[in-house]
This record gives C-alpha cells, structure tokens and sequence, in this order.
C-alpha cells in the first residue's frame, strides 16, 4: 500500500508532495520560500526554547541558530522536548540540532554550547539573523540580548515566567509594558524602562504563580542530579521554579508561531 501511495504522489510530476505541504495550504508557496530562507536565533533550549525550536523546524524554518550551555538533565524530562532517558548527559544544543536535522534535513544548523552574557555576545549575534527568540531564565542575560537585538534592527520576541504555572490558557502575546500579574515581566519592565526600551513583543502568563511544595526528597539543592560538565548547578541557583509539561510547551508554541506570523506576512 505505502509503494502504491509513494508511485502515486511522484506521478504527479512538479506539484509532487512534500513535508510541508499542508503548511502550504495555508501559508502558500511564497509563505513557505521566505521561511526556507529565514535565520532564527533561539537564545535557551529548555522547556520554552525546544518547543520554539519544534514549531519552526516543523513550519519550514530553513535556518537556525542554538544557543545553551547546559547538558540535559534528569529533572528536563518532564517537560523538555529532547530529554529523553538516552539523552540525558548530551548538550542540548546539539541533541536538538540532531532532532531538527531528522525533521528537515536541508535545515541549516549553527549551535553555540555557551551561556549567553554580555561579554560573549559579539560572538552569538550576527546580522544576518531574521528573528531573535529570547526563552533565556536569567535577567541580565535577557536584558543585553535585547538590547543587542533592537541595536542591530533584529525583530525580537522574549519568553517571560512559565515556572510555577499550571494553567496554559493563560498566556497572552503583548508588550512588555501591557503586562501585569508575571513576576519576571515586571522587573523586565523597569529595566527596559531604566534603559530606553519603549517596546519588545513578549509572551507571559496572567496566572498567579503558585508557590513550589518543596521537601527534602524534591529539593534539587539537597539532591542535585545535574550530569557531569554542567556548568551552572542547580545547586547554585537561589530557587527552582515548579514545573508541567503542558506549560512551557504552549508558551514556546505561541512564540514559534508569532515568529512564523511576522515573517510569512511581513511584520518585520
């Protein structure tokens, strides 16, 4: 039956079928073409920036660029999408240039096992980049990747809090000074406003953050698991957020599809 299918589709000649064909229904062929030649660069693949990642490879995205430090954990399993038992140990970064490769195998994919900061961004930035996404957890690091972002005229859209949720419905695409309720989003609202920032499209969540149910036996303080060349322990990190598969993933599914939105149609 699948020999039958398959000699069927390539009689069709030119218009033969391929794996985003359905994405054309949509979208079209000249939809399809600026994505095939779009750069994005994804800062952070954790459980927001692998599902970023996920939803552009799968729309087309014909270049990318990675960026993380970190080896999948143990504790990733839960809601990232390349932590599997066989993957745990293995930088992030090339586990999920590997997955992309399998999805599109024409895809082009640069990666940077580095923690983004200011004094190595020179080397992660580039012009030619199309879309910058920010799904970073740390405050300074997202502020200076914006910054740098809007100096070079590069489209920007930055992930706010998804730890401690549980409600995915509650995610909204705004500006970061229409915001309210996140956390993170109010103390990247005054730090942009301290730098002259008038405006950055962000994705965050209107749900009250719940406060972690802790115990000696959930703590990743006392039971650090992190696999062998992590750099930034969780041990060092002054609280671990609680967190759900179906939480992240919506937020970085929602970015990949502000970012697939404004290229096909000209946002940018």
């Amino acid at each position: 039956m699948l020999l039958q299918q398959t000699k069927m589709i390539k009689g069709k000649g030119e218009n033969m079928l391929h794996e985003f064909s359905r994405t054309e229904l949509l979208i079209g062929e000249t939809g399809l073409k600026k994505l095939a030649q779009s750069k994005v660069a994804v800062f952070g693949i954790g459980g927001v920036g692998t599902f970023v990642v996920e939803g552009l490879v799968r729309s087309g995205i014909g270049k990318f660029v990675l960026v993380d430090d970190d080896c999948i954990c143990l504790t990733n399993i839960n809601r990232q999408l390349h932590a599997t038992r066989k993957t745990i140990g293995k930088p992030k970064v090339e586990v999920m240039r590997d997955r992309i490769l399998e999805i599109n195998p024409k895809a082009e994919v640069t990666i940077f096992q580095a923690f983004y900061m200011p004094d190595n961004a020179e080397g992660l930035i580039a012009d030619d980049y199309t879309y910058i996404v920010d799904a970073i957890d740390t405050v300074t690091a997202k502020l200076d990747l914006i910054l740098k972002a809007k100096a070079r005229n590069i489209p920007v859209i930055s992930a706010m809090g998804a730890g401690n949720k549980l409600d995915p419905t509650r995610f909204e695409v705004a500006d970061i000074f229409s915001t309210s309720v996140c956390p993170l989003a109010k103390v990247m609202r005054q730090e942009l406003r301290k730098r002259g920032v008038t405006s950055l499209k962000v994705v965050y969540s209107r749900e009250e953050p719940l406060t972690p149910v802790e115990t000696e036996n959930s703590s990743c303080s006392v039971n650090c698991v992190c696999p062998q060349g992590t750099t930034r322990k969780c041990t060092a990190r002054r609280q671990i957020p609680g967190s759900i598969a179906f939480v992240p993933s919506v937020a970085g599914l929602i970015i990949a599809g502000e970012v697939i939105k404004d290229i096909v149609f000209g946002k940018i």
